[in-house]
């Protein structure tokens, strides 16, 4: 079994530290060969301390001027977009876990891809808002894309189990976040403390703010129609509380395999760097005498109206995932500053949307003016409210 020489961008996020969990719990078979980061040069300063990567990355120039001022080690300390295409593309690697937050994963991820790295992704966005573009450049390439996050993941390895003309549907599973079960009218006055209290998984603020209004669950959606080239028809989400099946995929003789485990991203973290093979678990093990009662539901549509503008979004193509999830991240940062009210966030996603043109086969350059014609928008709206 070879070993993986890996960058990691966005190494200081959730992902990226569990992901160094995992490179630190497997020293065989995983090289951290480069780190990348946004602004936390902290923590990145830490982490090249303990991992002495080649080379290290600030995206934001304030924050590696501090760290290199601050930092008289042998490590190398790139800054800018050019670092981060450096960290994409660096000769010494075989594999990107791309886990950097939202829209701005996608240069680095195609870089990656152009240059033969394999990818681990953990940015849905990239998929989100380039899909079409991404998915051609990894066929182009020949490279490898494994999923991250924890639904993917699950798909990813249930799909195993037959022939892609075998299967009637994909399950994806959501855990309703803090919210499930909540009126429109119990949202009116939820607090950003209530929404960052998710119920099992441990994430950053932006994910989660994502996981309780449902937008996530858009966003895997379309990530899921790219990934598994499925037709949206076939992609249904199942509300699931207890986050211990992480999706299942239903073939076409009835049988339906679900992936189950511990709701913990070190597993899928490690499945996607080891696969494919499997690396020995030295995290956490899942009980299920313990574990108990397993339910599922429908999600409630009318009062998560993200998850109905992502799917929809999907189903139209073009730049219109490109502008939902722009829209969002605009929205979900604003709320997050005290900007805007909860329910302003999918009120936002929707105005935005609607006011978008669609544009069905968009180059990178369209994809890219949709997203910043898409933040304009939004900004104008959170300032009229």
């Amino acid at each position: 079994m070879a070993i993986k020489n890996i960058s990691i961008l966005g190494s200081t996020g959730s992902i990226g530290q569990q992901a160094l969990e995992v490179a630190d719990a497997n020293p065989e078979q995983i090289k951290v060969r480069v780190l990348a980061a946004n602004t936390s040069d902290e923590i990145l300063e830490q982490q090249i301390r303990k991992f002495t990567p080649d080379f290290a990355v600030l995206a934001d120039k304030d924050a590696a001027e501090r760290l290199t001022k601050r930092y008289h080690g042998s490590v190398e300390i790139l800054s800018g977009e050019e670092g981060l295409l450096a960290a994409a593309s660096y000769e010494k690697i075989d594999t990107v876990l791309a886990a950097m937050l939202g829209y701005a994963g996608l240069r680095p991820t195609m870089k990656a891809i152009e240059c033969g790295k394999n990818i681990a992704l953990a940015n849905k966005e990239t998929l989100v808002a380039a899909g079409s573009l991404v998915m051609k450049a990894v066929i182009k390439n020949n490279i490898a894309l494994t999923p991250v996050d924890s639904e993917h993941s699950a798909i990813f390895q249930a799909l195993q189990c037959g022939n892609p003309n075998e299967v009637n549907r994909l399950l994806i599973t959501a855990s309703g976040g803090p919210f499930r079960g909540y009126s429109l009218n119990d949202l009116k006055s939820v607090t950003i403390r209530q929404c960052l209290k998710h119920p099992n998984w441990s994430m950053g603020k932006k994910i989660t703010i994502d996981s309780s209004t449902m937008a996530n669950k858009g966003l895997e959606v379309i990530e899921a129609h790219w990934l598994f080239d499925m037709p949206y028809e076939k992609i249904k989400v199942v509300v699931h509380p207890q986050s211990i099946v992480h999706s299942l995929v239903e073939f076409s003789d009835g049988s339906i395999i679900a992936q189950i485990g511990e709701p913990d991203m070190r597993l899928p973290i490690q499945y996607a760097l080891s696969w494919p093979f499997r690396y020995k678990n030295t995290f956490t093990q899942l009980d299920l005498v313990k574990t108990g009662t397993l339910t599922f539901e429908e999600p409630d549509m009318e009062v998560f109206p993200s998850l109905k503008i992502a799917i929809d979004c999907g189903e139209a193509g073009g730049i219109l995932p490109c502008v939902f999830n722009a829209a969002n991240e605009e929205a979900v940062y604003a709320f997050l500053e005290n900007k805007i009210k909860y329910l302003d966030i999918p009120y936002i996603i929707g105005r935005v949307t609607d006011m978008h043109e669609n544009v069905t086969m968009p180059s990178i350059e369209d994809i890219e003016m949709a997203d910043k014609k898409a933040r304009q928008i939004a900004r104008k709206l959170i300032a009229s409210l």
